[in-house]
């Protein structure tokens, strides 16, 4: 199997200005190729650096793959230290800086000098012109190693990996790699990691665990000369998976909030929900999905003590004696809001996200309740974390969950 490394310059990376998107695409759609991303790099503009720790990815990989640093300003300075590292001379192509007229032209306004600069491609070299933009890419063959330049903004970067740079990538194609993630919620990191652990010493496919705000996964992947080969490897590892995690498991690959609507749909069914400490993110996972007005009837964001007695029917007494975050609110908001939506089914959330916390309700605890019409559950929910923005991803997950369960055919429940 041929290694590929890629590394991503730009000093903003570093900042963190920009969220670098490119290194996890571009990483999914070498595996797809069963090409191994062996290491990803972020280096600023600084041309000795660049340059040092290009020469070592070389040494190393097969491929390297290099984004960002084409523009046309004096800090873009990836094509210029590359082709200095190789000894190969930049020349300007004809084509590109007629394109590059051609942009300006339909934009309406005046071509900078400066930006001719992207007309100079390395000697010898592929040139991976850009419908999108006005920074070609380039590939350069290193005797059998291949170098790689791709600009840096993804709406560019994307369709010229696709549509040119993949194509001639196909000869170090070897094989594939499969990833799947076995999904699930309401079990620890370190737990689902203690009941898989004799899962994780296979090197092919490979079990590795992973966690995120409110549920883990288990990711499988396998490496075989065909997509089909490699699947064939998988599925017996996330067979045995879900026998060991059983209910834990709430599906393969999807999200909670895909995962939820095609329970619905599947049981025809329709739900509402009654947020408090998430603030309607519940709602917005739903419906962010196309498809889900066939089962979302209606959200209720009720904060203040008012609107759940006013909305939702909260009784006085109940918020008196128990207050907002408690299972009987839960309960009541859950009731609620299925009977004001005239939905199949309802989940409510209510909890401390903090920060800030007292003795009897600290931040962290989350009440919820779902209810069908038959019967009404509930759930609390501990994250021993006073962070607001990880209880309220976390609470809206377990909403999520529980939204599953009851949609479930035979009424069963994610385990607490």
């Amino acid at each position: 199997m041929n290694v590929c490394e890629i590394i991503s310059v730009g000093t903003e990376l570093l900042l963190g200005e920009i969220l670098n998107t490119n290194a996890p695409y571009l990483c999914g759609a070498l595996a797809a190729m069963g090409i191994s991303v062996q290491r990803v790099l972020t280096v600023g503009d600084n041309p000795a650096r660049l340059q040092e720790d290009f020469l070592a990815a070389l040494r190393r990989s097969d491929i390297v793959l290099l984004t960002g640093g084409l523009g046309p300003t004096k800090d873009d300075l990836t094509k210029e230290t590359v082709c200095k590292a190789l000894g190969v001379p930049l020349v300007e192509d004809p084509a590109q800086r007629r394109a590059i007229d051609a942009f300006f032209r339909r934009r309406g306004g005046e071509c900078g000098y400066s930006n001719y600069k992207q007309a100079l491609v390395p000697q010898g070299g592929v040139v991976l012109y850009n419908a999108n933009g006005t920074a070609p890419g380039c590939v350069i063959r290193h005797g059998e190693k291949l170098v790689a330049l791709l600009p840096g903004p993804p709406g560019e970067l994307r369709p010229m990996f696709q549509q040119a740079l993949k194509p001639l990538l196909q000869p170090y194609a070897g094989g594939a790699i499969v990833s799947h993630h076995v999904k699930t919620v309401g079990l620890g990191e370190s737990r689902m990691a203690e009941l898989t652990a004799h899962l994780q010493d296979s090197e092919n496919p490979t079990v590795a665990p992973y966690a995120k705000e409110g549920e883990s996964y288990l990711r499988v992947s396998a490496y075989a000369a065909t997509a089909e080969a490699a699947e064939a490897l998988c599925a017996p590892v996330i067979k045995n998976l879900q026998s060991l995690l059983g209910d834990y498991v709430y599906a393969i690959d999807q999200s909670l909030e895909e995962t939820l609507l095609a329970r619905l749909r599947e049981q025809g069914k329709t739900i509402a929900f009654a947020e408090s400490c998430t603030g309607g993110a519940i709602c917005a996972a739903l419906t962010a999905l196309p498809g889900a007005s066939e089962v979302f009837r209606q959200g209720y964001v009720t904060y203040a003590n008012q609107a759940k007695q006013e909305l939702l029917g909260v009784t006085p007494n109940t918020l008196a004696r128990f207050g907002a975050v408690s299972e009987e609110t839960a309960i009541e908001m859950a009731e609620g809001a299925r009977a004001g939506a005239g939905a199949d089914l309802a989940v409510a959330v209510t909890g401390v996200a903090g920060p800030g916390q007292s003795e009897a309700k600290p931040a962290g605890l989350i009440w919820l309740a779902a209810c069908n019409g038959k019967r009404t559950v509930t759930r609390r929910l501990d994250t021993g974390r006073n962070d607001r923005t990880y209880n309220r991803t976390a609470a809206a997950k377990a909403a999520l969950a529980l939204g599953i369960a009851m949609a479930a055919e035979d009424g069963g429940l994610v385990p607490a």
